[in-house]
């Protein structure tokens, strides 16, 4: 950004943030930022934190003496094993009501994966029985413990999204291209709702990152590359989830907790990676990735949530000068800072089951889903040792004691018996789902309207075509369910309507014809046809991307798209996604171009839109316009609005309404990348197949089965796999074996490894070995067909791996090409093959260079 770019920023976000939030920044905050330009300027990063450059904010609550003295009473009584437990937090997958009973912890968690009985499909009542069962292990003083009611997190990130039939709003890269902050407090007032029925009082939300690389992730957690729009959202959501600091209704039965996340810069890493560096300005840091902060903080955020990057290679999880400097002494946040999965296990130093730098950094409750027994120990003896100053632990623990005060939480009966506890109706109300559907129709974004195609009359015969047409696990997107948002099915989603649902009965009741085809094979030639489609379900890291070249799907988007135009037939193109994408091929051969990104459980709200009325009326014109700039090419991924080499294809706030001009000259089709470049040099990466690749299951009779969730077995049984967390949550796949099979993984495409091959490449699988078969036997496999297939037995080799840790083993590809492999056109790059007993998990493979073990093919 240009120096003037970064001044009318700062002036424009402060501005905007200090008016919703009446609070002050320092005398000199000007030219301070003159002093410290982005790097775009040529200014160098510094990863100097300078607290007084940083606003202060007006903390709504006043102090409330009788609050503290009640405080006071109950800390002079806890243990320090008490006060050591409420700074812990674990995940309902891994610890038990009565696990809380005996180590007293202070608050459970729900991730993206963990659900009632292991079913991500749970009934309502499940959850709610649930939450009573931790709350009762809470109050049980039978045991001579303190009855400190536990608080219960959850993910509720675009509505209750984690319980079957509740309404899921669209993501929130859909609502900031609503520029509708009063919708937006409506939208957190349900979920807050919804998110009671079940037994929750808190949930992981709103995210305020600002994210300035289309390639990350989450990038559709974030509203907008912009930060005056994040900013002008942060404060009214965090308000319609907890209700108005100082009246009656904050933190009520009908008002959840807020946790405003991630602090800070979890939109501005380097290249796009979820979890990496964010190497900017103290400047660049404060007024873009810090934006959402300021209002949020003045709205009374009860929580703040670290996050995984890092600044300037210091981690978020132990970076005092921002935790505790910036945060809880500059900004006046009297809320407590609670940790991400695992995150304060790659501070520096520290492991996921030992972290005593991330208290002393300002953490107030570490996030151990799955460590937190050996975090509790390890945080105790570091109390008792004096590494964790008894101060400092008596702070974080008033921190999370004034918020279970403020809602009242020691007075309230168990979740069951509170004001909304059971009211499952609420879940998915059509008042809910009404507001829903409003969302949806103000978030579209018309981006092409040849020849004023749009809106389409009900009365004709409408062919609504592409995989996204009639799929709610696409329309919805990640966290839906599931943490993915795969592994769902349509009767997961009883209170939704896909976007064939929402057109089929508005067609039919004009007295239309509507009719589903997704591969485009109509029964009788349309008048003109619907394509929906899209990007498939993803959440956090797996959704990075190496450019914005949108892929496509199975059935051949554009593909489609140009044979119903070969056959005459008009097309209105409609996009699901998390980001914008590179589409100039797309948007070429479509008529009309709408961006609806992740929409959620309203399909309605898309046929609203494109639909006239019965009586032929505009029912709805386009109101949705760019959040997030449109890119020109596909290595245009970071090209933000304000910056000196702005220019995108459609630009920030772009978006066409039904009185524009539609029309739009040929785009080019160049993209800037190479299309047929491998998007990732891994083949397995993370747990999953990387694009072009499939994970496949092959079992002892031969049957087999290709992966698409998280667990998958073959159809014999012979092979189990399951999901395990790594050091990020469901990092790695377990294989279990109770008779022969193999593992492969499949290329769509045969890979040319032969250049590879004529150096010193290998194949390095980082693997865990468990347990191996009775006889020892393994075999790795590459290939090509069943006339080219090169084996090597590697069972001497994994027998000295050490068991059950993380390891990488090579193996060169010169080997597997002297065993029989044809290198230069593998379609099997990978396979491992053994027997009943064995029990390995994966969390990548790729080609590389670099391992701890080897295996020696002259003596295997």
């Amino acid at each position: 950004m240009p120096t003037t770019w970064n001044a009318r920023l700062r002036i424009g976000v402060l501005a905007l943030a200090l008016a919703l939030a009446g609070c002050t920044p320092s005398g000199d905050d000007t030219d301070a930022a003159a002093a410290s330009p982005p790097t775009a300027d040529g200014g160098a990063p510094s990863a100097e934190i300078d607290s007084a450059q940083w606003p202060e904010v007006d903390w709504p609550l006043a102090a409330d003496p009788d609050l503290e003295n009640r405080i006071d009473a109950l800390l002079a009584t806890m243990t320090v094993e008490e006060k050591v437990g409420q700074i812990i937090q674990g995940d309902i997958d891994s610890i038990t009501p009565e696990d809380v009973r005996k180590y007293r912890l202070g608050s459970i968690l729900a991730g993206g994966g963990s659900d009632p009985g292991g079913r991500y499909d749970a009934p309502p009542q499940d959850w709610l029985d649930l939450a009573d069962a931790f709350w009762e292990a809470s109050m049980d003083t039978s045991g001579g413990g303190k009855a400190i009611p536990i608080i219960w997190g959850i993910d509720a990130m675009h509505g209750q999204s984690n319980i079957v039939g509740a309404t899921l709003f669209p993501h929130n890269i859909g609502l900031g291209a609503t520029r509708n902050p009063e919708l937006l407090h409506e939208i957190a007032r349900i979920t807050a709702i919804e998110t009671r029925t079940t037994g929750m009082e808190w949930t992981f939300a709103p995210t305020v990152a600002v994210p300035q690389d289309d390639r990350w992730g989450r990038a559709y957690e974030g509203y907008s590359e912009d930060p005056e729009l994040v900013a002008s959202y942060a404060g009214v959501f965090v308000e319609g989830l907890q209700g108005k600091p100082g009246t009656p209704e904050f933190l009520d039965d009908h008002h959840v907790m807020s946790s405003v996340k991630h602090y800070l810069g979890d939109g501005g890493t380097s290249d796009g990676k979820d979890q990496g560096d964010t190497v900017v300005s103290q400047a660049q840091l404060r007024d873009i990735h810090a934006a959402g902060y300021v209002p949020a903080i003045a709205a009374g955020a009860q929580a703040v949530m670290a996050s995984f990057n890092s600044f300037h290679g210091e981690k978020m999880h132990g970076h005092g000068p921002l935790l505790t400097d910036v945060l809880k002494e500059r900004m006046n946040f009297g809320g407590f800072i609670v940790g991400d999965w695992n995150g304060h296990g790659q501070v520096r130093g520290c492991t996921n089951v030992d972290c005593a730098q991330t208290f002393n950094a300002g953490l107030d409750m570490a996030m151990a889903p799955d460590t937190w027994k050996g975090m509790y120990e390890s945080t105790l003896a570091h109390v008792q040792a004096g590494t964790i100053p008894m101060e400092r632990l008596d702070d974080a623990v008033r921190r999370i004691l004034r918020v279970k005060f403020r809602a009242n939480l020691f007075e309230k009966p168990k979740p069951s018996e509170r004001a909304l506890g059971g009211r499952f109706e609420l879940l998915g109300a059509p008042e809910h789902r009404e507001v829903a559907r409003r969302a949806v129709r103000e978030s579209l974004v018309l981006l092409k309207n040849q020849g004023g195609i749009l809106p389409l009359s009900p009365k004709s015969s409408v062919l609504v075509a592409g995989d996204g047409a009639d799929d709610l696990s696409k329309q919805a997107g990640g966290w839906t369910l599931t943490w993915q948002g795969t592994d769902t099915r349509r009767e997961d989603f009883p209170n939704a309507d896909s976007i064939w649902d929402g057109l089929k009965a508005q067609v039919e009741a004009a007295g239309g014809r509507a009719e589903l085809a997704v591969e485009g094979d109509y029964a009788r030639k349309p008048d003109v046809a619907i394509v929906v489609f899209g990007e498939e379900p993803y959440a956090e890291f797996q959704g990075d991307l190496p450019d914005l070249m949108f892929q496509g799907g199975n059935s051949g988007d554009l593909e489609l798209i140009r044979k119903l135009k070969a056959d005459g037939i008009p097309v209105v193109a409609v996009f699901l996604s998390g980001r914008p994408l590179w589409l100039n091929r797309e948007i070429n051969a479509a008529d009309a171009f709408v961006a609806a990104w992740l929409p959620g459980s309203e399909g309605g709200g898309v046929a609203d839109v494109l639909l006239r009325g019965a009586d032929d009326s505009v029912q709805h014109d386009f109101k949705g316009k760019l959040s997030y700039s449109w890119p020109r090419r596909a290595d245009q991924f970071a090209n933000n609005h304000g910056q000196e080499d702005y220019d995108p294809l459609f630009a920030f706030g772009f978006g066409l309404t039904y009185a524009d001009d539609g029309d739009l000259a040929p785009l080019s089709e160049e993209p800037g990348v190479d299309p047929e470049a491998a998007r990732s040099n891994a083949w397995f990466e993370r747990g999953v197949a990387t694009t072009g690749l499939t994970l496949r299951l092959v079992g002892a009779d031969d049957s087999a089965t290709d992966v698409v969730h998280p667990a998958a077995r073959t159809a014999d049984g012979s092979l189990d796999m399951t999901a395990v967390n790594t050091e990020i949550q469901e990092g790695a796949r377990a294989f279990a074996w109770s008779g022969d099979g193999t593992v492969q993984l499949r290329a769509n495409t045969p890979l040319d490894l032969e250049r590879e091959t004529n150096g010193d490449v290998f194949v390095v699988a980082t693997v865990r070995v468990d347990a191996l078969p009775a006889d020892g036997e393994a075999t790795l496999l590459a290939g090509c067909g069943p006339d080219c297939v090169g084996t090597l037995p590697i069972g001497d080799a994994l027998a000295k791996l050490p068991q059950g840790e993380w390891t990488r083993l090579g193996v060169q590809l010169k080997c597997l090409r002297a065993a029989g492999a044809d290198t230069a056109r593998l379609d099997m790059p990978f396979a491992l093959r053994t027997g009943a007993g064995a029990r390995i998990a994966l969390s990548r493979v790729a080609p590389g260079t670099d391992f701890d073990h080897k295996v020696d093919c002259a003596t295997q």
